[in-house]
């Protein structure tokens, strides 16, 4: 198998995907802007071959990289960066080399929030009113059935970057007034937690591995006030939970990919509301959650599904893990060195987050693991207590 690997050096830890590709017996192609020997050894030693661009968002240089790839090993038959930003690129190329895998007619169902409401409804699964107005004038329209407070987020975009929880006109007409020049789409606001359904199927769509997590507040309060993160998973997904995922990966066709679906449990009667799918793994440290929360290996169980065709990792959730991160200048009451201490042997691992991140999941994650959720519970206190 030809595989082809959009930058494989990003996210840091997703260079593990290119090395169990190759140990799958996968010859194992890459295309990134960095220079190679900027790349991590491993990935280096991964890699059968790297062509590099000036420029990933020039899709002329990308065509010559396949082509090259094309001469130097014959047909290609994957290609995949397991990205959020670069799905619509995977998807022209696939279209436009005759590759496996979802092609541009069917990306924007994946990409465009609007478009999702369309999906979740046909499968029965409650989403947000909202639509995506044109204009301040039709904005009032919508805000009139949703009442305030509403959200604005691009119908096309990733975490919480560029969104808004707007409370009342003025707020909706300053917003209009200096909106970027993409579609928005406005919901109203679900008060309640954000859980997710995640998860990988294999090439009929059936699941080969899933669990759910529940996250402490919403990625746009964590990003616009600048909040702690923590998020961690469940050992028995709540059934509602798994049936609302089930149905979500069957009504948006999800076939040999990890998936992200995003839910709101409401405060008002909690229920269900659907949020948003991504069709790629969760992002930060949570493929490396999947791993200590059961220990095997997702990312070769992923290889060997690519390769293959057969998923052989097995799992049974004997712990719950959760992600616990901090953002510098903060006064926090216990030192690095005295969290190490404390957490003992429910602390698998700890990094300094890359700057990009620093928004979403703060400068420096904590990964705990423990068959108890109290244990979890109480890591994420201890870690974030303040003076």
């Amino acid at each position: 198998m030809n595989f082809v690997f959009l930058s494989p050096h990003f996210p840091p830890n997703f260079y593990r995907f290119c090395v169990e590709l190759r140990r799958a017996g996968a010859t194992v192609l890459g295309i990134a802007d960095a220079p190679f020997d900027d790349l991590r050894p491993e990935l280096r030693g991964a890699l059968h071959e790297y062509y590099r661009v000036g420029d990933m968002n020039d899709y002329g240089q990308l065509v010559r990289a396949l082509g090259h790839f094309t001469n130097r090993h014959g047909k290609l038959d994957r290609i995949d960066s397991l990205n959020e930003h670069w799905l619509e690129t995977e998807a022209r190329l696939r279209t436009d080399f005759n590759l496996d895998g979802v092609r541009v007619e069917r990306i924007l169902d994946w990409k465009k929030k609007s478009r999702m409401k369309a999906t979740y409804r046909a499968a029965g699964i409650r989403v947000a009113r909202g639509a995506v107005p044109h204009s301040l004038a039709e904005a009032q329209v919508l805000v009139g059935e949703t009442g305030f407070p509403v959200v604005a987020k691009p119908d096309i975009g990733v975490g919480a970057m560029a969104t808004w929880k707007l409370h009342d006109q003025a707020e909706l007409a300053s917003f209009f007034a200096g909106k970027p020049p993409v579609d928005y789409i406005i919901e109203e606001f679900i008060r309640g937690r954000i859980f997710s359904f995640d998860g990988l199927t294999d090439r009929d769509g059936e699941l080969v591995f899933c669990t759910g997590h529940v996250y402490s507040q919403g990625i746009m309060e964590t990003v616009n006030e600048d909040r702690d993160v923590f998020y961690h998973s469940f050992r028995e997904v709540p059934a509602d939970l798994e049936e609302a995922g089930r149905r979500t990966a069957r009504a948006f066709g999800v076939r040999e990919r990890f998936f992200h679906f995003e839910f709101f449990r409401s405060d008002d009667d909690g229920k269900l509301t659907a949020l948003e799918v991504n069709m790629r793994p969760p992002g930060g440290l949570t493929m490396d959650m999947f791993n200590y929360a059961n220990d095997f290996d997702l990312y070769r169980g992923w290889a060997e599904l690519q390769v293959n065709g057969r998923f052989s990792e097995r799992w049974s959730r004997p712990y719950h893990c959760g992600y616990v991160g901090r953002k510098d200048g903060k006064p926090y009451v216990h030192s690095h060195e005295e969290i190490v201490a404390h957490l003992g042997t429910k602390l698998v691992h700890q990094e300094r987050i890359q700057s990009v991140f620093r928004p979403a999941i703060g400068d420096q994650g904590y990964l705990v693991r423990s068959t108890r959720e109290e244990d979890i519970l109480e890591a994420a206190r201890y870690i974030h207590l303040k003076r």
